[in-house]
């Protein structure tokens, strides 16, 4: 397997060896989860219906064009997610990552440890309102209450940290509403600087992983006319990735 890196310093191309490989062969998955956790963002190359622009599947697709880490909604987050091409856009849909463990290196050393110790609320709602108000239905807002994380999630692994933040941030704990806002809104256009992206120009078949501790993403736009089929897998963090240490202390939560 070759690892060719891609982008700012964040992206690796896997070579020689598929998804399948990874699966299946326990050498081949070692070189993958040691190159993934290293790269944050993972290249694997090739080996439906167009819907109206205010159906709720197209508005959803636009609430996927703000930056964001999957699953930070939910009371276990996402570690890592895989999406396979299958309908390509002859222009446009392309996915664009930025890494938030640079982002976070980035930082002054004494926001660095602000942040170390700060938490923040994510919410599916909030995300989707961005688009249109109702877009979370009752039943998903109930299914999906707000979560507290951590605002920087350190690997196990070798010890590198990255902000933990997305459109679904809405509040820091312990702070005002305004002030919280304002600093998850830096710490969004800190990570998401002009020249930090990677921007992946999707061709058919297709597959790319990513960390979603270390990273956020969005979706560019296709033409509305235009079909765009992609199939995501995402893959829960457990406590061998650092997820115990990113829930708010008992001892806070109870304040």
């Amino acid at each position: 397997m070759d690892v060719v890196p891609l982008g700012p310093g964040f992206v690796a191309e896997l070579r020689g060896v598929t998804l399948a490989d990874v699966a299946s062969d326990d050498a081949a998955y070692s070189a993958a989860r040691t190159a993934f956790e290293e790269y944050s963002v993972l290249v694997f190359g090739p080996d439906g219906k167009v819907v109206p622009s205010d159906h709720r599947q197209a508005l959803r697709s636009k609430a996927n064009q703000l930056w964001h880490t999957d699953s930070s909604f939910k009371r276990v987050p996402a570690l890592t997610s895989i999406l396979s091409a299958r309908i390509i856009p002859a222009r446009g849909g392309e996915t664009e990552f930025v890494s938030t463990r640079l982002a976070f290196e980035r930082l002054d050393a004494g926001l660095r440890d602000k942040l170390e110790n700060s938490f923040a609320w994510h919410d599916y709602a909030h995300s989707r309102k961005q688009i249109t108000a109702d877009l979370a239905s009752p039943e998903e807002r109930a299914a999906l209450p707000p979560q507290c994380w951590r605002m920087v999630w350190k690997n196990p692994t070798h010890g590198r940290s990255a902000i933990y933040l997305a459109s679904h941030a809405y509040a820091v704990e312990g702070m005002e509403a305004a002030a919280g806002k304002q600093l998850i809104d830096e710490l969004m256009a800190a990570a998401t600087a002009p020249g930090t992206s990677y921007l992946h120009q999707w061709q058919g078949g297709d597959v790319v992983m990513w960390d979603n501790r270390a990273t956020m993403h969005r979706g560019r736009p296709w033409p509305a006319h235009e079909p765009r089929l992609m199939v995501r897998t995402t893959i829960s963090a457990t406590e061998a990735d650092g997820v115990d240490t990113m829930r708010l202390p008992s001892s806070q939560a109870a304040e």
